[in-house]
């Protein structure tokens, strides 16, 4: 009677399971459904292609499709890639053939399906094909635990960019765990205000030491090639380092200009070391690299792009950037001069605060190379220039705001640029610099024609012995 009764209870269990287990397959196929995660956002961009990262919710092939019009009448099919666990589901896709300068709607296909969350396709814009008028926005120093609003990028999106440069600090993992510093991207690519940049604007990276490990990381960090691997999985730059030399630096042409994008961290040697010809932040081999780009680009404007500061802001105990790198800093400049480079103009962040400054080369025979400095997106404005000099002030340092940097090109009737800064709310809090083509060749002084009447009053009192801010020196 009770085997009768438990062989009974016993199917009756089993049968249930099944039903629970039927159900539960059943459920999963509804809210399960294969979708992005995070993305997709646009990457490197081309005159003939669109590049677009993508985060998947799991591994399954993932394919792009981009049309003329948002009907996609016509469909023109991208590249498609197995999402899988091995790059934590990322995967980058590129829709060749393609026309320059011409606006394309893109959609994504899951497993063949589209996600019921992203009904409406995106779209975004190929590159020109010859030299053309363009704005870039750039910026450093995104921490999503401090603010995960960033009403910034509501600013920058008014602002139009063509393309959005990420200057190294992009999250702050502060770890040697490779997961972690991949949970952090993923927070930071679902913030709302970032999100519709993110899917219509070219976005292109570099990272500086809290998006590469611990602060002030260099290159004795242990997990340095994890670190990479994770970068790679979560931006889609047109490449990385060298086939024989790792770390993320790699060249980008835009409208007839060249960017030079800098890994400052893979090969760095410790900061504090002391200065010297054999001490490095870039390591040889990516050094040899930029001369020879440098030497071989006939655009008008070349910009370095750097994680820290290209001035001596930052020369003191503690510092982290150009500053304490000096000698090969001034090598770069002296085989620009010594070359005949034309054209180079610096970028940067991490230092908390908008500056614009000068290294006035035109001193020694070369033509003044200006640094723009936009920092920080969203975290803590500092206000450590009350004890830091560099070689010009040309602006007063913004500290008041988060802020992002605008580089705008014309190219005709003749090649210019104009820096401004803006603030949280999109507004210019400087007066515009303006570069002309001829302003940046050897023999040019510009230094003290451009800057603000009162930051050279500020540098002549510092010359004299006297504080730099009105503050004299014990």
């Amino acid at each position: 009677m009770s085997t009768t009764l438990n062989r009974r209870a016993l199917l009756k269990g089993i049968g249930a399971s099944a039903l629970l287990s039927q159900a539960t397959s059943t459920l999963a196929k509804v809210l399960g459904y294969p979708r992005a995660m995070q993305g997709p956002m646009i990457g490197a961009p081309g005159p003939n292609h669109v590049t677009v990262w993508v985060r998947a919710s799991g591994e399954f092939d993932v394919r792009l499709e981009v049309a003329t019009d948002r009907d996609f009448r016509k469909v023109l099919s991208g590249a498609s890639a197995r999402a899988n666990a091995r790059d934590d589901y990322c995967v980058v896709l590129r829709a060749d053939n393609l026309l320059p300068a011409t606006t394309y709607y893109y959609r994504l296909r899951y497993d063949g399906q589209l996600d019921k969350f992203q009904p409406l396709p995106h779209k975004t814009t190929t590159a020109p094909a010859e030299p053309a008028d363009f704005r870039v926005a750039f910026g450093s120093c995104c921490r999503v635990q401090y603010d995960n609003q960033q009403r910034i990028f509501a600013a920058v999106q008014k602002l139009e960019p063509d393309l959005f440069l990420w200057l190294g600090d992009n999250i702050y993992a502060d770890s040697d765990q490779p997961h972690n510093i991949a949970d952090l991207y993923r927070r930071g690519r679902v913030v709302d205000h970032l999100v519709p940049l993110l899917r219509s604007t070219p976005q292109l990276a570099i990272w500086d030491d809290h998006d590469f490990g611990f602060n002030d990381s260099d290159g004795s960090n242990p997990i340095k090639p994890q670190a990479l691997e994770v970068f790679k999985n979560y931006w889609a730059n047109p490449s990385y380092g060298e086939a024989d030399n790792p770390g993320i630096y790699f060249k980008q042409s835009y409208g007839g200009v060249d960017f030079f994008f800098l890994d400052g961290r893979y090969h760095r040697d410790d900061s504090d070391a002391k200065d010297g010809p054999a001490k490095t932040m870039l390591g040889a081999r990516q050094k040899a690299w930029l001369k020879a780009a440098l030497l071989s680009s006939t655009a008008p404007f070349k910009i370095l792009v750097s994680g820290t500061g290209w001035s001596s802001a930052e020369k003191e105990k503690g510092g982290d950037s150009w500053a304490v790198f000096m000698h090969e800093r001034n090598e770069i400049f002296d085989f620009i001069r010594d070359k005949a480079v034309s054209g180079v103009v610096c970028i940067s962040g991490d230092s908390h605060m908008g500056e614009l400054n000068c290294i006035p080369r035109s001193q020694s025979g070369g033509y003044d190379i200006y640094d723009f400095c936009s920092s920080p997106l969203a975290q803590m404005p500092a206000s450590k220039f009350t004890r830091q000099v560099p070689e010009v002030r040309v602006r007063d340092v913004w500290s008041r705001s988060e802020n992002v940097g605008v580089i705008s090109f014309t190219m005709s009737p003749e090649p210019t640029l104009t820096y401004t800064l803006h603030d949280i709310q999109g507004e210019s809090v400087w007066k515009p610099l303006v570069l002309r083509r001829k302003d940046l060749s050897n023999g040019a002084r510009t230094w003290d024609r451009l800057s603000d009447p009162g930051e050279l009053k500020r540098l002549e009192r510092h010359r004299q012995g006297r504080g730099y801010y009105g503050i004299d020196p014990a």
